[in-house]
């Protein structure tokens, strides 16, 4: 893709999002002028009860269905698989990912390490270990490649042998029966990919990795809700596993975005093909120790979910290949985005008018606000209780400070990358996460990580 049409698509995301951002303003505006606020907020509060009792209902129908008639795995279906491991800057964590990831219990499969133009000893230690594992293949990008993890996963592919492509971070830690357990899960014709739970390996190192872990256990929740609605699931990046027609039917990744996983889920999804999540087969990974690194990663999260939004918004109401139960559930939860502007607007406009001592709703905004805040922190109560096993009052601990952590993280970021799509000028920076910074022995808590996941897998079968 040329310069221009790199333009064309920022400009048309400009375009989009900022029709959008007007729109929002002229509802808000209505609702000031023509009703009173509590109804904008009651609406929201009501549409994302009664979504997320609709995932709940589904889920518990599936468990239910299950348990009359069982559906075993077919452990008899083992495509060749290709394990891609990109690998920017990863001398300190490459040669123990390449040992896990080799100790995989499958009998078909590759690892192909690619080295992303590092200025690190990574292709040294590549080299020095390759003689070890039989199965690894690696090779070096040039300085001048294209930057982006999308590029080098394309770089990979036109090597990889496999029927299925499974994609890890350099950080990532697995269970021998990895692959075994998530291979049937891509069995199903329709099914274009599908993503391993990721779980935080180093949770009790800080407060931050903590809340990180809990926000996955949350998005786990919401990921099974979304799949037992057969809705839009969301790959991410570390333990997906596509197959490969379906990358092919897309043309691969796309180098020109920031966020790759959720860009192919879209793009899968508009092509028709379903996108499964796996709840019971977890990718370990290290969470990041301090805030501004994890202010990098999730702004990069942000600007590339919302770019995917706004580049394939078309698609995703026009395609006539995507399921409308996929379509309805994609644009749902757009609102994920567009909550943070509305309630602040909202509060900014009744503290004006509080100010100037004209009539407002500040009070009902805030206490809804309040309510709001408290949907979330239930669904973290949930989500911790069922995949975290906390005890009771530090299941309530951590449900109110994760919800605390997201709201300081997760609002400002969001208001200002809608605020520098419209009006500043457009980059790509991939900020990358730094790894191997595990304070403790690595081996030792990722056994510990197992150990639990793995009563936690089985207490999942059962209910």
């Amino acid at each position: 893709m040329k310069g221009e049409g790199i333009y064309g698509i920022f400009m048309k995301e400009r375009l989009v999002l900022l029709t959008i951002v007007l729109s929002l303003m002229v509802v808000l505006y209505f609702f000031q002028n023509c009703m009173n606020t509590p109804c904008a907020f009651i609406t929201i509060l009501v549409f994302m009860t009664l979504y997320t009792t609709y995932m709940q209902i589904a889920y518990k129908h599936r468990i239910r269905k299950q348990k009359k008639h069982p559906v075993e795995k077919n452990y008899d279906f083992t495509p060749y698989v290709s394990i891609l491991v990109p690998a920017h800057n990863e001398e300190a964590v490459i040669e123990d990912t390449i040992e896990n990831i080799s100790k995989i219990n499958y009998p078909y499969y590759e690892i192909i390490v690619i080295d992303d133009r590092s200025s690190d000893n990574t292709l040294n230690v590549l080299e020095k270990i390759s003689s070890k594992y039989p199965k690894l293949k690696y090779f070096s990008r040039t300085k001048d490649a294209f930057p982006g993890k999308s590029a080098v996963l394309n770089d990979a592919l036109k090597i990889a042998k496999g029927e299925a492509i499974l994609v890890f971070d350099a950080d990532a830690r697995v269970q021998s029966n990895f692959l075994k357990e998530l291979i049937p899960a891509l069995e199903p014709k329709q099914v274009g990919a599908v993503q391993a739970r990721k779980v935080i390996i180093n949770r009790e190192q800080n407060f931050l990795t903590r809340c990180q872990d809990n926000e996955m256990a949350v998005d786990t929740h919401f990921q099974v809700g979304r799949d037992a609605v057969k809705g839009a699931v969301e790959l991410r990046g570390n333990g997906e596993l596509i197959k490969r027609t379906a990358l092919e039917d897309v043309n691969g990744w796309n180098n020109f975005t920031i966020t790759d996983d959720l860009d192919l889920s879209t793009r899968l999804q508009i092509k028709g093909w379903d996108v499964r999540f796996c709840s019971d087969v977890c990718v370990f990974e290290e969470g990041v120790l301090s805030y501004v690194p994890l202010l990098k990663q999730r702004r990069r999260w942000i600007e590339g979910s919302i770019r995917r939004y706004l580049e394939h918004f078309m698609d995703v109401l026009m395609s006539p290949n995507m399921s409308l139960r996929v379509s309805l559930d994609m644009t749902a939860y757009i609102t994920e985005f567009i909550l943070p502007v509305w309630m602040l607007s909202e509060l900014a406009f009744q503290s004006f008018r509080y100010i100037k001592d004209d009539s407002n709703w500040i009070s009902s905004s805030l206490v809804l606000s309040g309510l709001m805040c408290c949907f979330f922190i239930i669904a973290l109560f949930y989500s911790l209780r069922k995949y975290v096993k906390l005890k009771p009052v530090d299941n309530i601990i951590q449900s109110v400070a994760t919800s605390l952590y997201i709201v300081v993280l997760w609002f400002p970021l969001t208001i200002f990358i809608i605020f520098k799509i419209i009006f500043m000028k457009n980059t790509m920076d991939w900020s990358k996460t730094g790894h191997g910074n595990i304070i403790s022995d690595k081996n030792s808590v990722l056994d510990e990580n197992i150990e639990q996941e793995e009563k936690t897998a089985e207490e999942l079968i059962k209910v």
